[in-house]
């Protein structure tokens, strides 16, 4: 086997003989091949590789079951050759790498399906059982038969792709060596093929056909793929003498019309059989051999005795002096013994018969072939039973060693049930092979009886034979004067009786040969009754494991279940604690992500006040946040040394979560009332608190990183929050106040300076869009930068009633001497016009921002929607700021009130257009699901329920939280800008 490997395995370019391929299939498994290979520079040359490769094709498909146990660990190292090949785009490099991924798909599926033989060859029924009678199975199987049709036809294309087909490639040495492994790939492919119609049949026939689209549609591809390559494969000359490739039919089966079943005809790929065997011709030499010496025979008898006796009688008279009637008397006797001779030649001719026995004595060495045959496979079932029992021993043993684990130990016992399961299928074919053998040991004792009776019939007649040659002999001593006319016949008979010597002796040799075929029949007996006695001591021994196996089972479970007892005793105190700690973190950093998620919603934002009232409140709470800290510092210290004081950490981690998130909240209220680059610093110095205050909780909640939490950082945050609010504290409420006149000016001004801007960008934006987008999008950006630019002019509007009126109503005097006296004097009033002024200007901004987003596809429709929606809200309150002081029938106010109704319009236009153009995008993206299998649509749709419940309870909590944030925000905002005071 070694030689013949290292003969077919080598760097020659010409294709593998198929007596070395034959010479490698092993009896038992690959270990002999497998350790001459590894040996092979495979990495090094292509060819090598590549009849490597066909060698093994051939004994994964027709070697033993044992091929494929010993080459699975070898599967690693061939996808690594393979993505090695795969780098070489010339030559035998891409073929190398195409049939190495197709080999270790062929393993993988037999590995997976290991009712299929390598050679593919299956019944009907047996194709059922691999399904075992479940669709999910068929459906399942049917998938991976389609990838591995796939390799098969990958490989296929691939090496007539390499050939230049206008020559005639398959007569050359090189091309040979290519063409050749295909022989292999054809045999898969026909079986595949067949496999593949039937088993969808069965799924059409079990499924919806809408489920089954995918499949359709891939097995139409492969069927045009396999056709082209069959018919292509039938024209070249070296396959024509090797292989008869099967053509497939014009149409593909039409899967949705069950009774097309019937039409369906499963391709058989035909291997024309070597030159016969010639064990035949000698029968048939001996039969010409018996009939040439008869004829001999024939003609030397009519010779002497001559062809007709009634026209040549015998004369007698001139040699004795017998007269006419004794003469007569004696020509009748002659002609009776020429009679009898005749009727003994005919006697002779029966003994061609005799060749008929050696036929069937060849017969029976041939059955008794195949039962030693049968009797050398029930030596290796016994031999694979012998090694399956010593395996389920060192289980046993490895089981004894691991009674500590009771996973190790319901991982043992899974395994040892599915070996007795497999060795329980190995003894019933064993028991249906036994039962074979003893039919088959029946049909040879019926065989021997019927060659002794004929043995019998051929002694009788030579004794018949013996008799009436004695009979003859001593008719020649009567009749002494016939001698010299008789003298031809008895020589004659002389060679009869040679011829019945040799007849006696091959009578004698054919009961040599039965009895040699007796004794075959009682040792094959003896083997059938000693493998018996096995058969029932391997099941004996067998019963004997499992029952041990079973009691050290209980007992392991038993000791397992006590040690687990004591270990949940032990584990409750620390989990219950630790979860307590876990639950109480997770609560305060709800609280504190709460508080961001604060920091940015659009109604916190709207909350405004008196700028002298905001730092002092914040200056409290980070002080109070500063002292919690330094407490809960000190509390985790004792909580690591002990971890059963976690009574101590608990409130500090409680008033912590609550100090932070208030800390959090009034630093987000306070940056809406400061200046612009302080509120900034402020708004980003409270998000990186927030964030390191969660990286805190959640270091507490993972026990592995409890012990490394460190709470420093919201320290240090802290502080800087604390700087920041000593900067933003009032310094004269005097000089304030005779400024609030001219910083309404101000901030009236620089509102309308911030439309101006807003208008300006809205501008550039709908040009750029103009020049880059078409279609769809251009669509959409027009639609929603229109309604951006008309909100626009509708703000500038309102800013322009708004000073109007403001005008009036300080030239109105109210008793006030001079407007900054009056704004001093209605400071509450003016810090509103301020504040609403401020947020009008700050909500064009951020709205210009998101609709740039929106047009670059880098924001969302709902931000741009969000945001038009609170320029509406800031200038609603600008015209409640406005409208607090000014008189019911000024015509000023009805102009307000009329630029405020526009603004509501424009931004409804603005809402309106952006949920046509989310509309018109979304329904431009088409869910195209046809490519999906059923387990993936199945996914999808638990995922997309599952998200919608999610998305529904989040909707819900948002609401709510968006109802108190407008409630808090109503309280503040009158208690800030005065309302309370016109109530």
């Amino acid at each position: 086997q070694t030689v013949s490997i290292n003969k077919a395995i080598n760097a020659q370019e010409v294709a593998v003989k198929e007596k070395h391929a034959r010479n490698i299939l092993p009896k038992k498994g690959a270990q002999t091949f497998w350790s001459v290979v590894n040996r092979l520079p495979l990495s090094g040359n292509a060819v090598l590789c590549w009849k490597f490769c066909h060698v093994f094709h051939k004994l994964l498909r027709d070697g033993h079951s044992n091929v494929l146990k010993d080459s699975v660990r070898y599967k690693n190292e061939l996808s690594d050759m393979s993505r090695m090949w795969g780098h070489l785009s010339e030559g035998y490099g891409q073929l190398c790498s195409i049939y190495l991924k197709l080999l270790r798909t062929k393993m993988e599926f037999h590995t997976k399906n290991p009712r299929f033989p390598g050679n593919l060859q299956m019944s009907d029924r047996q194709l059922d059982e691999a399904g075992e009678n479940d669709v999910n199975n068929f459906f399942q199987l049917t998938v991976e038969m389609f990838d591995y049709l796939e390799c098969e036809l990958n490989l296929f294309q691939t090496v007539f792709s390499s050939l230049d087909m206008s020559r005639s490639v398959s007569v050359t040495a090189a091309g040979q060596c290519r063409l050749a492994p295909l022989i292999q790939v054809i045999l898969d492919c026909s079986h595949l093929y067949d496999y593949t119609v039937k088993l969808l049949f069965k799924l059409h026939s079990c499924l919806p056909a809408d489920t089954l689209q995918g499949h359709r549609d891939r097995f139409l591809e492969q069927f045009r793929k396999l056709k082209d390559l069959f018919y292509r494969s039938s024209n070249l000359q070296y396959f024509k003498r090797l292989i008869q490739i099967p053509q497939l039919p014009e149409n593909p089966p039409n899967f949705l019309r069950a009774s097309a079943l019937s039409e369906h005809i499963s391709p058989v790929v035909v291997i024309p059989a070597e030159a016969s065997s010639p064990d035949s011709e000698p029968i048939t030499d001996l039969v010409e051999m018996d009939t040439a010496s008869q004829s001999l025979f024939d003609n030397k008898f009519d010779d002497i005795f001559g062809s007709s006796f009634s026209s040549d009688p015998f004369n007698f008279n001139s040699q004795n002096g017998m007269n006419k009637d004794d003469k007569d008397r004696l020509i009748e006797q002659l002609y009776g013994e020429i009679a009898a001779l005749k009727e003994e030649l005919e006697n002779f001719k029966a003994e061609v018969g005799a060749v008929q026995l050696r036929g069937r004595a060849s017969e029976l060495e041939a059955e008794l072939a195949e039962q030693r045959h049968l009797k050398q496979q029930a030596q290796d079932e016994s031999e694979f039973l012998r090694a399956e029992l010593e395996e389920l021993k060192k289980q046993r043993e490895d089981t004894e060693k691991a009674q500590r684990s009771l996973t190790e130990i319901e991982r043992r016992a899974q395994a040892n049930e599915q070996r007795y399961s497999k060795l329980k299928e190995k003894y019933s074919e064993l028991v249906q092979n036994h039962a074979d053998l003893l039919r088959k040991n029946a049909e040879v004792t019926k065989q021997v009886t019927a060659a002794r009776q004929a043995q019998g019939d051929v002694e009788r007649e030579k004794k018949e034979l013996e008799d009436s040659f004695q009979r003859s002999q001593e008719q020649a001593e009567v009749l002494d004067t016939l001698k010299r006319e008789l003298a031809a016949s008895r020589q004659e008979l002389q060679v009869l009786q040679g011829t019945l010597e040799s007849s006696t002796q091959a009578g004698a040799e054919q009961s040599t040969r039965i009895a040699s075929l007796e004794q075959e029949r009682d040792s094959l007996s003896r083997a059938a009754e000693q493998h018996g006695e096995e058969m029932a001591a391997l099941r004996a021994e067998l019963q004997q494991l499992q029952d041990t196996l079973s009691r050290e089972q209980e007992s392991s479970k038993m000791e397992l279940e006590t040690l687990q007892t004591q270990l949940r005793d032990k584990q409750r105190l620390a989990e219950e604690q630790f979860a307590l700690l876990q639950g109480t973190a997770r609560e305060a950093e709800r609280m504190v992500q709460d508080a961001l998620g604060r920091l940015e919603d659009p109604a916190h934002i709207g909350c405004t006040g008196s700028a002298g009232e905001f730092p002092n409140c914040l200056l409290s709470r980070t002080l109070a946040a500063s002292e919690c800290v330094e407490r809960l510092r000190d509390a985790h210290s004792k909580y690591l040394s002990n971890r059963a004081a976690v009574g101590s950490l608990l409130p500090c981690l409680a008033l912590f979560a609550h100090l932070v998130s208030d800390t959090l909240l009034q630093g987000s209220a306070t940056s809406h009332v400061a200046p612009m680059e302080p509120a900034d610093r402020l708004l980003e110095m409270c998000k990186q608190c927030g964030s390191e205050a969660v990286s805190y909780l959640s270091a507490l909640q993972d026990p592995g990183t409890v012990e490394g939490a460190d709470c420093s950082l919201v320290t240090t945050c802290l502080g800087r929050i604390s700087a920041i609010g000593e900067e933003l504290r009032p310094r004269g409420l005097d000089v304030k106040q005779e400024e609030l006149g001219d910083l309404v000016d101000k901030e009236m001004a620089a509102t309308a300076a911030a439309i101006e801007t807003a208008s300006t960008r809205i501008e550039e934006m709908l040009s750029k869009a103009r020049a880059g987008d078409t279609g769809v999008k251009l669509e959409v950006n027009e639609r929603i930068l229109g309604s951006c630019t008309g909100l626009m002019q509708a703000i500038h509007i309102l800013v322009l009633a708004s000073k109007d009126l403001q005008r009036e109503i300080v030239e109105s005097g109210r008793g006030a001497a001079s407007p900054k006296e009056f704004y001093a004097k209605n400071s509450r009033w003016t810090e509103g016009l301020i504040s609403a002024s401020k947020a009008v200007g700050w909500g064009a901004t951020v709205m210009v921002d998101a609709a740039d987003l929106v047009v670059q596809g880098k924001g969302t429709f709902e931000e741009l929607m969000v945001c038009s929606r609170e320029i509406a809200a800031s200038t609603a309150q600008l015209v409640a700021a406005s409208k607090v002081k000014a008189d019911k029938d000024s015509a000023n106010l009805c102009k307000l009130q009329q630029a405020s109704r526009g603004v509501n319009q424009a931004t409804a236009g603005v809402v309106a257009s952006t949920k046509a153009g989310k509309s018109q995008v979304e329904e431009k993206d088409s869910m195209d699901f046809s490519s999906m299998t059923l387990t993936q649509i199945k996914r999808q749709e638990m995922d997309s329920q599952v998200r919608v419940l999610e998305l529904e309870n989040q909707l819900q909590k948002e609401r709510q939280k968006l109802g108190e944030l407008r409630k808090k925000h109503y309280e503040l905002a009158g208690v800030a800008e005065g309302w309370e005071e016109e109530g």
